[in-house]
């Protein structure tokens, strides 16, 4: 079963890129201002004039910029991946879910029947290519019922025909 993925309009995306990527931003501020202070006080402490080598070695600053941008971008992708899945770390550290798919019948092509349940509740669902479509609420459920895996499928077609039924 295939399910349509909600997007967010183009103004919560920048929002959530925002607050993704300011954590990386302000890391990297910090190392910009450390390294101009780091080779600005030397040239302000003497009185003489500046007198630079004929060509430095750039070897270390080179693997010191690109260790910095992939720390940069490991940052970035890390606090992208932690607001994309923060509601699943919180769920999966709470109460387990009480929705559940009791029972599941394909009718053939993407035509599909769900039993679901929830607290006390239980539903009929249809699903197609043309969406989820409520059928018809069953009875409550019994706080002494038996688990979901064990149901049979003569209960499921018992629980069709009578829905079935009090449709006509």
């Amino acid at each position: 079963m295939k399910t349509k993925q909600v997007s967010r309009p183009a103004g919560q995306q920048a929002r959530a890129l925002l607050l993704a990527c300011w954590p990386a931003g302000l890391l990297a501020l910090l190392l910009l201002l450390t390294y101009a202070q780091a080779h600005a006080a030397p040239l302000l402490s003497t009185n003489l004039p500046p007198i630079s080598p004929a060509l430095p070695d750039a070897s270390f600053s080179v693997i010191r910029v690109f260790g910095a941008l992939v720390l940069v971008l490991g940052l970035f992708l890390a606090g992208v991946w932690l607001f994309r899945n923060w509601q699943r770390l919180t769920l999966q550290r709470g109460r387990p879910s009480q929705l559940q798919i009791l029972e599941m019948k394909a009718l053939g092509g993407k035509h599909v029947l769900y039993v679901v349940g929830y607290q006390q509740q239980r539903l009929l669902l249809a699903s197609s290519p043309a969406g989820v479509a409520l059928v018809s609420h069953l009875p409550a459920a019994d706080a002494t019922e038996v688990e979901p895996a064990k149901l049979s499928s003569e209960n499921f077609v018992q629980v069709l025909q009578q829905a079935v039924q009090a449709k006509v």
